[in-house]
């Protein structure tokens, strides 16, 4: 699913702030963030910029400039992220409607592209970009979770389900896949070309992994996390590189495996997970326990260090519900 960064939505609720008299806290689906006192009001609709959103340099935006502005490659732009405003947890932007022009917009829309905005992509070392085979194949899901502040809608009926947890690492997305007798190798977005320089390749062959997953005799993917020297700054200490992996899809199935099933696979194979950290979760009465649950120290850290992981991602047993919690001070540390 493509993240809306920029949406039509409608302002739930609106508190005021100790000790500030000029600000007011907003809550937009699940998301809290800043605004200014009677600009808008309860049941006002709204464009929301999500955190990430690169808006482009255009005079309604230039009020950013001082707290935003970052360049992306060539492109000069400003970028939303989480921040704190009198002690109040801010995350996105919210503009009037008449940003829009007149424009026929309806409830929920996504209005990204037609006010310019795409997603922030940090720089990446060129031994993570490697050079493309082709897109991301259609065969495989991609590993993208929605973030949980985007589903308050459904909060209430996913209390009644049970859900297993794994830590959400802070590294590189990597899915491996084997087909009809192909191995692919591939980033968040492309399928790589193998390059004697490229991270994702090398760590492939390192873990035997064409002749692991061809040995499994049927077409599969796994997916996981480059983590490791090079990546992210290594904030677990790793001497080289290496894949921690949460996801096995059966591609003529299209169907994920269970944690059991992908627990017995990757021992099968040698591999390792990401830490699993509840087997029988259920999730809290809201959304800001939940986010609060998403803060502590990585299972990763190194010892004697405190690593704040990057948060949770919360699955359902038969994978049919799953979505991402993301640590608030993982995001106010980030750079």
């Amino acid at each position: 699913m493509e993240r809306k960064l920029a949406s039509v939505v409608v302002i739930d609720d609106l508190q005021p702030i100790p000790g500030a008299d000029l600000i007011a806290v907003a809550t937009v689906k699940g998301w809290k963030l800043v605004v200014k006192k009677e600009e808008f009001r309860i049941g006002d609709l709204a464009v929301y910029c999500e955190i990430d959103a690169f808006l482009p340099e255009k005079p309604e935006f230039e009020f950013l400039r001082k707290s935003s502005f970052r360049k992306m490659g060539e492109q000069n732009g400003f970028r939303l992220k989480t921040m704190k405003l009198r002690g109040q947890i801010s995350q996105g932007l919210l503009l009037p409607v008449t940003v829009l022009n007149g424009y026929a917009y309806t409830l929920g829309e996504d209005v990204s592209a037609r006010l310019g905005i795409v997603k922030y992509e940090p720089p990446v070392p060129a031994s993570l970009a490697g050079m493309a085979k082709g897109s991301f194949p259609s065969f495989i899901p991609k590993t993208d979770e929605e973030r949980i502040q985007n589903l308050s809608a459904e909060y209430d009926a996913y209390k009644k389900e049970s859900f297993y947890v794994t830590e959400k690492l802070d590294g590189s997305s990597a899915t491996f896949y084997y087909r009809d007798g192909d191995f692919g190798v591939c980033s968040r977005n492309l399928d790589l070309l193998e390059t004697g320089n490229n991270t994702f390749w090398k760590i492939a062959r390192q873990l035997e992994l064409p002749a692991k997953m061809a040995s499994l005799g049927k077409n599969m993917a796994l997916q996981g996390e480059l983590i490791g020297e090079g990546i992210q700054g290594n904030p677990y200490g790793i001497k080289g590189q290496t894949v921690r992996f949460f996801n096995a899809f059966d591609i003529d199935a299209y169907a994920y495996l269970t944690l059991p099933a992908l627990r017995e696979m990757t021992g099968q194979l040698g591999l390792e997970l990401v830490p699993v950290l509840d087997t029988a979760f259920t999730l809290p009465d809201t959304v800001d326990q939940l986010l609060l649950a998403a803060e502590g120290a990585s299972a990763l850290s190194p010892a004697g260090k405190h690593v704040e992981r990057e948060g949770l991602v919360v699955r359902s047993a038969d994978k049919r519900i799953s979505f991402k919690v993301i640590s608030n001070k993982f995001l106010l540390n980030e750079k």
